[in-house]
């Protein structure tokens, strides 16, 4: 069987890399996509003629075409899309944010999801392929300090389900991964790189690892083609939701 193809973003680390990995593991040919070229370059060193690197900011629109435009040519006929790149900036409060934070998380978790995906559609539309978009349980529940993180990974879910629906009839599959509290760099980079508080939130915690989102990434990617997951919400068992708040005179 001809192997298949997968393009993931933010493959430098967290779910991305380990995506990377069991995709290649498995046979695929991966197309690993992330800003830190040094990680990439173990990730080929790894799996060898199975992965090709592409290594540019998702932000920058002109490098991310010029990265599609240099494939090589077994790796054109993407099958799946795992739109994974993204983070979250501070947890400050919204009065106290720091406005270029905002403006980054738009441009990287909203803004280069959409450039990515409307590049790719015509040949995922060819492929009947799919697209795997990673969201966060922050689209649906908010917290204190969540604000635009948790705009744009509702955008994310809404987006997914808006092309569900666009692309109806054309074979092409849509899911949206919704993980919680889970165990990767995501805390190091929001808190500024700040290990004690990223220790101190998974404490005993028992958190979701990059491991797991992986696994249902794969699950996803490989169910019969006539089953589409629309969402899929996952937690630790230890994480469930929070309360309201009540403010008091």
């Amino acid at each position: 069987m001809t192997a298949k193809t997968v393009l993931v973003t933010g493959a430098s680390a967290g779910f991305g890399a380990a995506t990377a990995r069991c995709f290649a593991a498995a046979g695929w040919r991966v197309i690993a996509c992330a800003r830190r070229a040094e990680r990439l370059h173990s990730l080929a060193a790894e799996f060898g003629e199975r992965v090709h690197i592409a290594a540019f900011d998702v932000r920058d629109a002109a490098a991310m075409q010029a990265a599609l435009d240099a494939l090589p040519e077994d790796f054109r006929d993407i099958d799946v899309l795992v739109n994974n790149a993204g983070l979250a900036l501070g947890t400050a409060k919204a009065p106290q944010c720091d406005l270029a934070q905002w403006r980054q998380m738009i441009d990287t978790n909203i803004t280069a999801l959409a450039t990515l995906t409307h590049a790719l559609l015509p040949t995922l539309i060819a492929r009947r392929g799919a697209i795997i978009n990673v969201s966060s349980i922050s689209a649906t529940y908010p917290y204190t300090g969540g604000n635009v993180y948790g705009g744009t990974k509702a955008f994310v879910t809404q987006f997914s389900l808006g092309l569900r629906s666009d692309l109806h009839g054309t074979g092409v599959r849509v899911s949206s991964v919704e993980p919680g509290m889970a165990q990767t760099e995501f805390t190091l980079v929001r808190t500024g790189g700040d290990q004690a508080a990223s220790d101190t939130l998974y404490a005993g915690a028992h958190p979701i690892t990059g491991d797991d989102i992986a696994q249902t990434i794969w699950w996803i990617a490989n169910l019969p083609p006539h089953l589409n997951i629309n969402r899929i919400e996952v937690m630790p068992t230890s994480q469930s939701f929070a309360g309201f708040q009540v403010a008091r005179d």
